[in-house]
């Protein structure tokens, strides 16, 4: 699949599908206008009987109708110009290519919106091009009939008198955030007996271009070389040996380092404090965090973003079993602080301790990790919005700006000192749950901060929107690819202002 940009008249664009958008109670205007001329006002017409609402998402078909290049013209709507930016453009285009993908096609092709209000062409044409990507590839990997098909070319089409040469730049982006975004969504809706530490760790080394990505695996003897007593005591209850993934990236010679952990349970039953069956069905996910930033260093690299970038990606499964971890533990971390085990259900935190510890350790200069760590989040914030916690306002004042611009949802909650309380230890330095129902995904970031030092950091909690249990217009159930487009934007943000 090739994703470009073209310059032509929409009536001269030949694919099998011609996307064009229309805005909701507004007359159609620029190439759309023209295009309705060249089918002696049809769209006006169907617009006139509300057959083309131009409410977000709102799709209406188009076939056989002469005067058009293209076999085919699709009409989704953007909703209302005043409320648009990057996710209302993408979230269009994914709609659309979630429609029609259902076919094999060789081509299909996206009229770029015109004078989105504060979104440039580049904003407009990454936008477009990550969302119809994200339409092209659905959940059902282990299908015997595929249910979806990525077509053979994708087009971004502005008008002639566009800038060249920044609408190419911006497909080239979306091209690959697009193919990034679709590897977070692959790893994480593999089935667990295919996707456990050992063979993420092999799909990360396979998936980053190891002349630009020094890829490193340390295995269970290296890992308690690196005295990551908290990661180790997770995985002890599972037959598969643990790994940790450390990925490097030096785009920016001697500048600063920005530091991305993801949390990396291939499969989560809770271990002895066992989950529920229903509460376990979507606990493949619980890598989610490591493949984002998998998948957001693969990206930086590719685009070449002259940054410098530490991933670290903790791998294990959490499961029961004679040498599981019991509740009363007291686990030893990298640093040396003690964590008195009373969930062991609240396992992201402890193989994170370390994995932070251990990025601290290797002189990063800011820091974000990413984990689908707590349903306490849920129930503050819903399903589609990332818990935001830090320790140091500017630097998480960055990574909501980064979010905001790829279009993605984050809210920052307190971190009040008082809540360190919470999670002190009668028998340890720090216990692994703050003892009550109430505040649960803030004690778990206070939990974290003990092991980030002086670095301002940042913790995004997103265990709402890594999953998705139902499908909608524009997206498919499964795995989300979350927070990848956020990672590329703040590393490109970075290496402007570090």
């Amino acid at each position: 699949m090739e994703l470009t940009a073209q310059f032509l008249p929409l009536a001269e664009v030949q694919a099998d599908w011609l996307i064009v958008g229309a805005w909701e109670d507004e007359n159609l205007a620029g190439a759309v206008a023209v295009l309705n001329d060249k089918l002696d006002g049809l769209l006006y017409r169907l617009r006139e009987k509300k057959d083309i609402s131009g409410k977000a998402n709102d799709l209406t078909p188009l076939l056989g109708h002469a005067g058009l290049a293209a076999d085919r013209l699709l009409v989704v709507g953007l909703g209302k110009r005043t409320k648009a930016d990057r996710s209302i453009v993408q979230d269009a285009a994914a709609a659309a290519a979630r429609s029609i993908t259902v076919k094999k096609m060789a081509r299909m092709a996206l009229a770029l919106p015109e004078d989105v209000p504060g979104l440039t062409w580049s904003d407009v044409a990454l936008a477009a091009g990550v969302g119809l990507m994200q339409g092209c590839l659905g959940p059902g990997l282990r299908k015997s009939e595929a249910a979806r098909f990525i077509p053979e070319a994708i087009w971004l089409v502005a008008p002639p008198s566009a800038n060249r040469q920044i609408i190419q730049e911006a497909a080239r982006r979306a091209d690959i955030e697009g193919r990034a975004v679709w590897l977070a969504r692959e790893l994480v809706n593999l089935p667990p007996c295919d996707l456990y530490p050992e063979t993420f760790a092999a799909r990360a080394l396979e998936a980053v271009d190891r002349e630009r990505v020094q890829c490193t695996i340390l295995d269970e003897k290296q890992i308690e070389a690196e005295r990551m007593g908290a990661l180790l005591g997770v995985a002890k209850g599972s037959d598969r040996t643990p790994r940790v993934v450390v990925l490097r990236y030096n785009g920016g010679g001697n500048g600063r380092t920005l530091g991305l952990v993801g949390k990396g349970v291939t499969f989560d039953s809770g271990g002895l404090s066992l989950k529920t069956s229903e509460q376990m069905l979507d606990m493949k996910c619980d890598m989610a965090g490591a493949a984002a930033v998998l998948a957001a260093v693969k990206a930086i690299a590719e685009l070449e973003i002259p940054v410098n970038v530490l991933g670290v990606l903790p791998l294990v499964e959490n499961l029961p079993s004679g040498q599981a971890l019991k509740l009363g533990d007291v686990l030893t971390t990298r640093t040396g602080k003690t964590i008195e085990v009373l969930n062991t259900d609240a396992e992201g935190r402890l193989i994170l301790a370390d994995a932070l510890a251990y990025a601290v350790d290797q002189k990063v200069d800011d820091l974000v990790d990413l984990a689908t760590l707590t349903g306490a989040c849920m129930v503050a914030l819903g399903v589609e919005v990332a818990g935001l916690m830090g320790n140091d306002q500017k630097w998480c004042d960055r990574v909501l700006a980064a979010a905001q611009r790829a279009g993605e949802k984050a809210w920052q909650l307190p971190m009040f000192p008082l809540y360190d309380e919470l999670i002190k230890s009668e028998v340890a330095d720090i216990k692994n749950t703050g003892g009550t129902r109430y505040g649960g995904a803030i004690t778990a970031a206070k939990l974290l901060e003990q092991f980030v030092g002086n670095v301002p950091w940042a913790h995004l909690d997103i265990a709402g929107p890594a999953w998705a249990e139902h499908e909608s217009a524009s997206h498919d159930s499964g795995g989300t690819g979350c927070f990848v487009r956020t990672l590329v934007e703040l590393a490109s943000e970075y290496s402007a202002r570090p």
